[in-house]
């Protein structure tokens, strides 16, 4: 099995992405590459997911891949994002916040 350190943050603090709408496997590219552009900068980020209304399995994947390889923080997920999340028992993983501000303080 192989495992992942995650990569060193650079100083400051951590840039936030946010999200609108459905991510499927057909929506998901623009939001993958913007994801990994600001892990190979940052080491991390913190993915505002308020208003993101449904994520796919492809949608989990990027974000457990993302969380083995860098500081992924999660702020404010919608109560899609939070079902997806719990069925399959990745709360237990995932670094998830209730709000903005709790994320940016951890």
């Amino acid at each position: 099995m192989a495992t992942h350190q995650p990569q060193p943050a650079a100083p400051g603090p951590l840039p936030v992405i946010a999200p609108h709408g459905d991510f499927d496997e057909d929506a998901l590219p623009p939001l993958e590459a913007e994801i990994r552009e600001a892990v190979k900068a940052h080491g991390g980020l913190i993915l505002d997911a308020a208003n993101i209304t449904f994520g796919d399995s492809t949608f989990l994947r990027l974000l457990l891949a993302t969380h083995q390889e860098a500081d992924l923080r999660i702020a404010a997920p919608s109560p899609a994002i939070t079902r997806l999340i719990s069925i399959v028992g990745a709360d237990q993983v995932l670094n998830t916040h209730p709000t903005l501000q709790a994320t940016r303080n951890t």
